[in-house]
C-alpha cells in the first residue's frame, strides 16, 4: 500500500512539519510512505496529475485556512477520477466537522486534532487489509467530531525524530521546528485555546535536532511553539545551546513578552544582532477585552519588557494586534496602536479577528454579537461596537502598516509625517480614507505607484514639500533611479557647479571601482532636508555585482 501524505502551501518556500512528522510516526507498520508538496498557485488540473503520477493507494491532505476550498475540490476530483481511491483528510482547518461533511465531500476518514495517533491506526489497519475501528481522532463516515474527541500523544518524545529520519526538506532554507505543543494562554480566537495543558520535547531531544540543523546551516529556524518561554528556565537552556553552537542561522520565535524574567532578560541581550527575531501577541491593550477573551497578561510588565528589547536593539521585534475583539470600538482599537506605536517596534502588524471553526469565540459570537463570515478565513464581518464599513477603515490601516511601516521603504517620510501629523494613527486613518477613495485597494501597486500615490497625498497637508522631498529620499534608496525617468517629485535641475561636482565624485568612485563591479549613479537637489538650511546637492551611487545584491549609497556634496 503506498500512501501518499500532501499539502497545498501558500507559497513554496513554506515547508511542511505537520508530513515529516506524520511519516516518521507511522513509520515501517503503515507500508510505503510518500511526502510531497504542492502551492495553491498551481492549476487544479496540474495538480490532480502529479499526485496521480505518484500512483497512491491512499492521499492524505494536511488542511488549512488557506487551502480549504482547493484541497477538497482535489478530494473530490481524486474520488471521480480513480474510485478505488482512498482519500483522507486532516489538519487544523478539518478537525470540526458534522457528519453531514461526508455527504459533500465523499473522503474515507478524517482526523481531528492532533494526528500522528489516528493516522497510523487507520493507515496500519488499511495496510494489513482490515476495516478501520473506533479510535480518538478518528472521524469515519457517519460520524460527528464532536463524538470523536481528539488523542495526544502523552511524550512528545514518542514522535521519532523527522529531522534525524532525513524527511525534511532543508533545500529551501527556511524550516519549521517545533519543540512544544499547547500555548498557557487561553485566548478564545485561538484553538490553542482547546488544549489545556502544554507539552515538550526533552531538552536533549531539542538540542539534538537543533544541533543537526545549525550543523546543516538551515538559513532561518521558525520555531511553531504558540509561546515559547512558557517555562522561563527551559527556554533559556534552549537559546544557551543556540549561541553555543549556532553557525549561521537565523531564528523566530513566538513568545509572550509578559513572562520574561530577569534572567532571561540578560542572556537575551547577549544575543548577536540579527540572529534572533520575536513576535509578540499584544492583540489589544485594553483589560476589559482581554478579559473576555480569557487572556491573562500584565500590559505594564509587556510593555516594560519590550522597551528593554528595544534598547538593546539586538532582537526584531514584530508585534501583533487584531481589530474586532468583542467590546473594542474604533477608538479603543485606535488607544492600542497608539500605545503600541510609543514602543517603536520594528514590525506592528494589525489584522481583523478570525472565527475559526472549533475556536470558543466561535461558539460564543451569537451571544457576543460577532458576525463573520463563513468561509475561510473566517474574518468578522460586524461587532456590537463596529460595523462591515469600521471594519474596512481598520483593514485598511492594516494594510497600509505594511506598505509603510513594516516595508522599511519610507523612514524618511515617516520622520517627516510625524511632525506633520498628530501621530501615526492620524496618519494612516487620513491615508487610508484617500487611498479607499481613489481605489487604490482595489489593485496591487507596484513600488512607483506607491510612491507616486503618496506624493499627491501629501500635497495637501502641511509640511508638503518636506513630505515630498522625504518621499523622494526614499524612492532613491529603495531602488535605482534611471536619469531622465525620474518621478515628479525630484528635482534634477543641477546648476553647471552642481552637474560639476557630480562628475568629480563619480570618477572617484569609478576609479575605485573592482573589475567585477558596476557603478551607476543619479543626482537630485533638495531645499527643505532636516537640519539643512540652504539647497543640498544629493548623489546616489547604486553598486552592483554578479551574485550579489545592489547596494545604495547616499551621499551630500
Amino acid at each position: 500500500m503506498r500512501t501518499l501524505l500532501t499539502t497545498l502551501h501558500s507559497k513554496y518556500i513554506h515547508p511542511s512539519l505537520a508530513l515529516p512528522c506524520l511519516a516518521a510516526y507511522c513509520g515501517q507498520d503503515c507500508g510505503e510512505l510518500l511526502i510531497r508538496e504542492y502551492t495553491i498557485h498551481q492549476p487544479k488540473e496540474n495538480l490532480l496529475a502529479q499526485i496521480l503520477t505518484c500512483e497512491p493507494d491512499v492521499v492524505c491532505f494536511s488542511v488549512y485556512v488557506w487551502n480549504r476550498q482547493l484541497t477538497l475540490e482535489l478530494a473530490r476530483a481524486l474520488k471521480l477520477a480513480v474510485p478505488q481511491l482512498r482519500v483522507v483528510l486532516g489538519g487544523p482547518e478539518i478537525s470540526f466537522e458534522a457528519a453531514e461533511f461526508f455527504e459533500n465531500c465523499p473522503v474515507d476518514a478524517i482526523i481531528c486534532g492532533e494526528g500522528e495517533r489516528p493516522l497510523r491506526h487507520l493507515l496500519n489497519a488499511w495496510w494489513e487489509g482490515r476495516s478501520a475501528t473506533d479510535f480518538p481522532g478518528l472521524q469515519l463516515a457517519g460520524q460527528d467530531s464532536a463524538a470523536v474527541g481528539q488523542s495526544l500523544l502523552e511524550t512528545l518524545d514518542e514522535l521519532p525524530s523527522p529531522f534525524a529520519a532525513d524527511l525534511v526538506d532543508l533545500s529551501r532554507g527556511y524550516v519549521y521546528f517545533e519543540s512544544s505543543r499547547g500555548c498557557p494562554y487561553r485566548c478564545s480566537f485561538c484553538m490553542s485555546a482547546l488544549d489545556e495543558r502544554v507539552r515538550s520535547f526533552t531538552l536533549p531531544r531539542i538540542s539534538q535536532d537543533l544541533s543537526l540543523l545549525m550543523a546543516r546551516d538551515v538559513a532561518q529556524i521558525k520555531f511553531v511553539d504558540r509561546t515559547f518561554n512558557y517555562n522561563a528556565s527551559r527556554s533559556r537552556e534552549i537559546i544557551k545551546h543556540i549561541l553555543q553552537h549556532n553557525r549561521s542561522s537565523r531564528f523566530h520565535f513566538e513568545i509572550g513578552a509578559d513572562l520574561l524574567d530577569e534572567q532571561t532578560l540578560q542572556l537575551l541581550e547577549s544575543v548577536p544582532a540579527g540572529m534572533f527575531q520575536f513576535e509578540i501577541g499584544v492583540q489589544t491593550t485594553r483589560a476589559i477585552t482581554l478579559a473576555r477573551i480569557g487572556r491573562k497578561t500584565s500590559l505594564e510588565k509587556l510593555e516594560e519588557n519590550i522597551r528593554r528589547l528595544m534598547r538593546a536593539g539586538n532582537i526584531h521585534l514584530h508585534l501583533d494586534l487584531i481589530a474586532g475583539l468583542p467590546g473594542e470600538s474604533v477608538e479603543d482599537l485606535f488607544t492600542s496602536l497608539r500605545r503600541v506605536f510609543i514602543l517603536k517596534p520594528h514590525h506592528l502588524q494589525l489584522e481583523l479577528v478570525k472565527l475559526l471553526p472549533g475556536s470558543p469565540l466561535r461558539s460564543q459570537a451569537s451571544e457576543l454579537g460577532l458576525v463573520f463570515d463563513s468561509a475561510p478565513p473566517y474574518s468578522v464581518l460586524r461587532t456590537a461596537d463596529l460595523e462591515y464599513h469600521d471594519l474596512e477603515r481598520l483593514r485598511g490601516i492594516g494594510r497600509l502598516l505594511d506598505l509603510i511601516d513594516n516595508s522599511n521603504r519610507f523612514d524618511n517620510f515617516l520622520q517627516v509625517a510625524d511632525a506633520a501629523f498628530r501621530d501615526r494613527v492620524e496618519l494612516y486613518d487620513s491615508l487610508q480614507a484617500w487611498w479607499r477613495e481613489r481605489g487604490r485597494f482595489d489593485e496591487p501597486l507596484n513600488l512607483r505607484a506607491q510612491f507616486e500615490s503618496l506624493y499627491v497625498f501629501a500635497g495637501s497637508f502641511p509640511k508638503k514639500a518636506q513630505l515630498r522631498e522625504a518621499l523622494a529620499r526614499d524612492f532613491a534608496l529603495a531602488g535605482r533611479v534611471v536619469p531622465g525617468k525620474a518621478p515628479a517629485f525630484f528635482n534634477c535641475e543641477l546648476t553647471s557647479d552642481e552637474r560639476q561636482r557630480v562628475k568629480r565624485r563619480v570618477k572617484q568612485e569609478l576609479d575605485l571601482l573592482l573589475p567585477q563591479e558596476k557603478l551607476q549613479h543619479f543626482a537630485a537637489v533638495f531645499e527643505t532636508l532636516p537640519g539643512e538650511k540652504r539647497r543640498s546637492l544629493l548623489l546616489y551611487l547604486y553598486r552592483s555585482c554578479s551574485g550579489v545584491s545592489q547596494s545604495t549609497e547616499e551621499i551630500f556634496l
